[in-house]
C-alpha cells in the first residue's frame, strides 16, 4: 500500500485570536500522528501548517474544522506545501 505524505498551510479567518484557538488546535493535533504548529497573524488569520500521511492529516484539519472551533471559523483556506513541515510535535508558534 502506497502512503502519500503531504504537507498542507491552512489560514483561518473569523473569531479565532483571542479564544484559545491556536491551544485547541494544538490539543486536537495529539490525537493525529501529524507534525506542524499554529500561530497568529497580524491581520487577526490563523496560520496552521501540518505534515504528515494525507489521510491523517485531512483526519485532523476535519476535526479542526468541525469540533468546537467550527463556530469561530468563517473562512478557510489551504495551500499544499512543496517542502515538509519542520517541528518538533506539533506546536504554537509566537514568531
Amino acid at each position: 500500500m502506497m502512503v502519500t505524505m503531504i504537507s498542507l498551510q491552512v489560514f483561518y479567518e473569523g473569531n479565532v485570536q483571542g479564544v484559545g484557538f491556536r491551544w485547541s488546535v494544538r490539543h486536537v493535533a495529539k490525537g493525529f500522528d501529524v507534525t506542524g504548529w499554529v500561530r497568529n497573524l497580524p491581520d487577526g488569520r490563523v496560520e496552521l501548517q501540518a505534515t504528515g500521511e494525507e489521510d491523517e492529516v485531512r483526519a485532523f484539519l476535519d476535526d479542526v474544522a468541525q469540533g468546537e472551533l467550527h463556530g469561530l471559523i468563517h473562512k478557510q483556506t489551504e495551500n499544499k506545501l512543496d517542502n515538509p513541515v519542520t517541528a518538533r510535535g506539533f506546536e504554537i508558534r509566537y514568531d
